[in-house]
Order: C-alpha cells, then structure tokens, then sequence
C-alpha cells in the first residue's frame, strides 16, 4: 500500500508529466531515487522507448560504489547517464524529478550530468 508520502509524489509527478515530455530531439531524463538506490533513465516518449539507463545498480558502476555515501552515488550516476548519452549522441535533454523535490540526490545526479555535458 502506497503511503500519504507516496500518494503525495505520485500527485505531484502527474502534475510534472502533463508539461514534461521528452520527444527524440530531446527526449526526457527521469529520476527514481528508492532508499538505497538511485535511477536514472533517459526515455523518448514520443516512441515509447528507453535510450539509455544507470544507476547504482549497473555491475560497472557497484563496484566503484561500495565505499561510498548516497550523494556521491548519485554523482557517480549522474556521470554515467550523461556518458551514456554522449555515446549515442543526445545532447540535450529534459529533466523529469519525478515528483521528488529538487534537493540531494537528485540535485546531485542533475548537477553531475550538467557537469558532463549534457544540457538541460
């Protein structure tokens, strides 16, 4: 059963997605963060399809993670997806938080993707 919590993010996220749309010149970045992990996804909407993912979970970049807190996981990530992208060549993409407030790990993967080059 969802919480109040999540109810209230779940709210807030489909208020987020009415206006947030990712198409394939720029398609939309979306962030999961759970209690342990974060996600990020890079999505074309207009296709339905999935262009690239990370996140803390990826076996290349658990390794790297062990000794780490979560903001700097999330840095990591935010590093990965944008490398991710470069390599099949979106630059530009549009930030979709989720329902999440833009505070922590969130505003460090974004920070962190920006930092590598992705435009958003």
């Amino acid at each position: 059963m969802p919480t109040d919590k999540d109810k209230t993010r779940l709210r807030r996220k489909k208020r987020i997605r009415k206006s947030v749309t990712g198409t394939t010149e720029r398609p939309r970045l979306t962030v999961f963060r759970s209690s342990k992990h974060i996600y990020a996804q890079v999505v074309d909407d207009s296709a339905a399809a999935s262009l690239a993912s990370a996140s803390t979970l990826t076996k290349a970049l658990a390794i790297d993670l062990n000794e780490k807190n979560k903001q700097d996981a999330a840095k990591v990530v935010g590093e990965a997806i944008a490398k991710a992208c470069k390599d099949k060549g979106i630059t530009q993409v549009v930030f979709d938080r989720n329902g999440y407030a833009y505070h922590g790990r969130v505003s460090a993967l974004a920070n962190a993707a920006r930092e590598a080059g992705l435009e958003f």
